[in-house]
């Protein structure tokens, strides 16, 4: 199922055959979108596939209507790929790498060949990706996936952004980003090149692992000790609507979505 715009979603289901192979684990799933308290429009997009055991969050950039057009594509290319590459026995590393290849490539010849218009545009895009007992998370960008198992929570992805980049060069200090003027800057995304580098990751899937995937509306915004305050203190299914609440009360300055994943 592919949702996206205002729309609060919630799955659950327990492993069988499919995606995940495990029938002692149940997966539950949450998500919800919110334009912000100063945006005119959602460019962010999300995906919640079941069967494919698929889940994305794209953070659209690009003019007029170019973010919006990138990130629905982004996810709606990440559902055809896996559905055209799974019944041929792929691997799930493969599989991912090739679906930020073709998103890539579609976005960028769309704006370059057949509206000129949106010329320019991308996406971030963070995924996650179930196959037998293995979770994949794919990303470019600066949307994020963390993995928090009570009570500690990790970044599990790297940032592709200017600030990331002058943190690590020790040219910025963890006390300066929020005074740093190229904070927005993302050094990679999906679509704006006809190419990109995509990180990939594998994690071995365990009860009690909770996974939540989110664009910069809400990191940007909400640091990570407080987004681990909430998971620790809220209930599952109320945790993407109190991240959601946190972003607009620290002023809601951009779309934000957050896909919330808990193994039980």
């Amino acid at each position: 199922m592919r949702v996206s715009r205002a729309f609060l979603a919630h799955f659950s289901w327990l492993g069988g055959p499919g995606p995940l192979d495990s029938s002692e684990m149940q997966i539950d799933v949450w998500c919800k979108t919110d334009k912000g308290l100063r945006r005119e429009s959602n460019q962010d997009s999300f995906l919640i596939n079941r069967d494919l055991g698929l889940f994305v969050v794209a953070d659209g950039m690009g003019g007029h209507s170019g973010g919006e057009v990138a990130s629905s594509m982004a996810v709606e290319i990440s559902e055809e790929v896996v559905r055209g590459l799974k019944p041929r026995g792929h691997g799930a590393r493969e599989t991912v790498l090739k679906i930020y290849e073709e998103s890539c490539h579609r976005i960028y010849d769309r704006a370059a060949q057949q509206a000129p218009q949106l010329s320019g545009m991308g996406t971030t895009m963070v995924m996650l990706y179930m196959a037998g007992q293995s979770m994949f998370v794919g990303n470019v960008g600066d949307s994020r996936a963390y993995l928090f198992r009570k009570p500690h929570l990790w970044q599990l992805t790297e940032d592709h952004s200017l600030l990331n980049e002058q943190l690590r060069a020790g040219l910025v200090r963890e006390d300066q980003i929020r005074q740093f003027v190229g904070r927005n800057v993302i050094t990679r995304s999906v679509g704006y090149e006809r190419d990109v580098m995509a990180d990939v990751l594998e994690r071995p899937l365990k009860p009690g692992d909770c996974f939540l995937l989110c664009s910069d509306g809400l990191s940007g915004l909400v640091t990570d000790a407080k987004i681990a305050e909430i998971l620790n203190t809220t209930p599952l299914d109320q945790v993407v609507d109190k991240c959601v609440e946190q972003a607009l009360a620290n002023g809601g300055d951009d779309n934000v979505t957050v896909l919330f994943l808990a193994v039980t």
